[in-house]
């Protein structure tokens, strides 16, 4: 009985499996027809309680959009083993629950996807009709009864069938995810973009900005190392062909722009750190690159700011939305629509065709990717993504400083150490920083690189001879306006963290 329950379950984890495998495979083959998987992934992120989407940034941190795809496809998969087990002798409890989440992942595909409702239930019906049709074969495979001398020989071929079916099912998956991904790319045109000079270029990195120090972040993050924090749970299908940029709302003349008009207008460079709020004291969502695109300001005075505008929305191809001062596009700090990132256009990851990037500010309030609208509101107007979901509605990144090497909790030799990090404070530059060697030692300033920009991080170093036992390590930073980074801990919610970073090290011959 048991050995024949556990038959059971297999057999409906494997349905399950191929009909998310078929479904992915349908939406490769297909363009018109949306992913299931993506359809059900951004239902999830758009709708977890605030505490559980935090839980998963804090848990995951860039990974968390693939956490959630193994998730969506082990859950699926465990519900198909508990279909599986009680679905044998009533067929049509299979049939109506395959149905009902074919009609749930249609619903969600089309709602997010923006593809129609019949596409959708053309993936959502090859999904059913693959899992139950699956699911009836291996329930055969299984039901021959034993020999008289006691051995089963269903139990050989139900095994070959479930993992055939299992195979083919990560087979299908995975090419099916490769087909999406790849027609995304194929058709967005990015292979065929040439950025424009800029206007007004920056020289190369000079040497005095990279202190040459081993574990040290460097001064440009290469865009392949650039965090990655977003609501978007894969990359949005965006076409030049068909994408504009629209600017509207509190404006005199609203208008709309295409990817190749954006091009032909004065563009510069500019280095500007980005940091997302979600990361704690010490993490790694931030980083600096090097931004060309068009100022905003001659974005929004083509369209003539009204003088009732108070907030700038942002909103991205798959509806996320941003919104920030009017006043932070015109107070002298960069505020850009940016269209490429340290010398190529935009990665697809990090917002092709365009994006906003705006210094000082954290991303969630700022940082448009993928941008489709630029819309002029009043302040208490209209709330962003992010704001009903209980984080602050202006939020300026703060002063923040990180050791990057010795690691926490490594085991160095005593003597010469380099003690290094980066720290920053967009819009208001880094003045200095200083290091705490040992819990009671008195704070020694830092020897600083040069800085790119008031917008940039700095790296920074000191030297420590090193001595034997345990020490604790701690930096902070003052910012250009002589403001000191507090000590007081906080989360990240609702408004960025705060406190200084510390590490333990072991030092011993």
């Amino acid at each position: 009985m048991e050995t024949s329950r556990v038959r059971d379950a297999v057999a409906g984890g494997a349905s399950a499996a191929i009909a998310l495998g078929i479904s992915e495979l349908l939406a490769g083959l297909i363009s018109s027809v949306p992913s299931l998987v993506e359809g059900l992934g951004s239902w999830v992120i758009d709708n977890v309680p605030k505490p559980v989407k935090d839980w998963a940034i804090e848990l995951f941190g860039t990974y968390d959009k693939l956490a959630l795809l193994i998730g969506i496809a082990l859950t699926t998969i465990l519900i198909g083993a508990l279909i599986g087990v009680f679905a044998r002798e009533r067929f049509g409890l299979a049939v109506g629950v395959y149905v009902g989440f074919g009609v749930v992942a249609a619903l969600a595909a089309a709602s997010t996807s923006g593809a129609s409702l019949g596409a959708a239930a053309v993936g959502a019906g090859a999904a059913v009709i693959a899992g139950l049709a699956s699911l009836r074969g291996l329930y055969g495979l299984g039901e021959r009864r034993p020999a008289e001398d006691g051995t089963d020989p269903s139990r050989r071929s139900f095994i070959l069938g479930a993992s055939a079916l299992m195979g083919l099912a990560a087979l299908t998956g995975v090419f099916g995810r490769s087909l999406i991904e790849r027609a995304k790319r194929a058709v967005s045109g990015r292979s065929e973009v040439v950025l424009p000079v800029a206007a007004e270029r920056l020289p190369p990195v000079p040497a005095a900005a990279e202190l040459g120090i081993d574990g040290l972040s460097p001064a440009i993050v290469p865009n392949e190392d650039f965090y990655r924090i977003d609501t978007a749970f894969s990359v949005p299908q965006v076409d030049l062909a068909d994408w504009t940029l629209t600017i509207k709302g509190r404006v005199d003349k609203p208008y709309s722009i295409s990817y190749y008009d954006l091009l032909d207008m004065r563009t510069v460079e500019r280095d500007v750190t980005l940091s997302c709020v979600s990361n704690d004291v010490g993490e790694g969502l931030v980083g600096n690159a090097r931004w060309q695109g068009v100022p905003l300001t001659e974005i929004l005075n083509r369209a003539g700011v009204r003088s009732d505008a108070e907030q700038i929305v942002g909103r991205s191809v798959d509806d996320f939305t941003v919104g920030f001062p009017v006043e932070a596009a015109y107070d002298g700090r960069e505020a850009l629509v940016a269209i490429g990132m340290n010398g190529e256009p935009l990665p697809f990851e990090h917002g092709f065709p365009a994006r906003l990037v705006v210094a000082g500010l954290y991303g969630y309030v700022s940082a448009t990717k993928w941008l489709s609208e630029i819309e002029l509101t009043g302040w208490e107007e209209f709330d962003a993504y992010w704001i009903p979901r209980g984080w602050a509605k202006e939020a300026p990144i703060k002063t923040q400083s990180r050791i990057d090497t010795p690691k926490h909790s490594r085991l160095i030799p005593p003597g010469p150490t380099s003690v290094a990090g980066v720290a920053w404070a967009p819009s208001r530059g880094i003045q200095k920083v200083e290091v705490q060697l040992g819990e009671d030692a008195p704070w020694q300033e830092a020897t600083l690189s040069e800085a790119l920009s008031e917008n940039s991080w700095v790296q920074w170093v000191i030297e420590w001879d090193a001595p034997d036992g345990t020490h604790d390590i701690t930096v902070r930073a003052t910012d250009g306006t002589g403001e000191t980074q507090t000590s007081e801990k906080r989360p990240a919610a609702p408004s960025g963290a705060t406190g200084w970073h510390s590490v333990s090290v072991f030092v011993e011959a």
